[in-house]
């Protein structure tokens, strides 16, 4: 993760711990949680299942599924969600991907 971000955060928001990837990060409760991911320096929310390439969120609305991140076994459009504290966040099906490693 990127710390030099180029997105301006309000100073006087309450913050939450999250966890993405296995990292702890603070960030501004009830904000959109992928501008809130971007803004804490997270490049890739998810990779392609064909060929492996990053994305990240890209529309900001819902409609092109580009910023899918999975919470709690639920994959969800994180444009679609605010944070909240104890979220704990991943990239798609990780799990699984780790199952058929093993």
């Amino acid at each position: 993760m990127n710390p030099a971000s180029p997105f301006l955060e309000l100073e006087d928001t309450p913050r939450v711990d999250v966890v993405f990837q296995g990292t702890p990060l603070s960030l501004p409760a009830g904000m959109n949680l992928a501008a809130a991911l971007l803004s804490a320096g997270v490049e890739a929310f998810r990779h392609t299942p064909v060929s492996g390439s990053p994305r990240a969120p890209f529309c900001m609305m819902g409609a092109c599924f580009d910023c899918l991140v999975e919470i709690n076994g639920v994959v969800r459009q994180a444009c679609m969600l605010e944070v909240a504290e104890g979220l704990s966040i991943s990239h798609p099906h990780e799990a699984e991907d780790d199952d058929e490693t093993s």
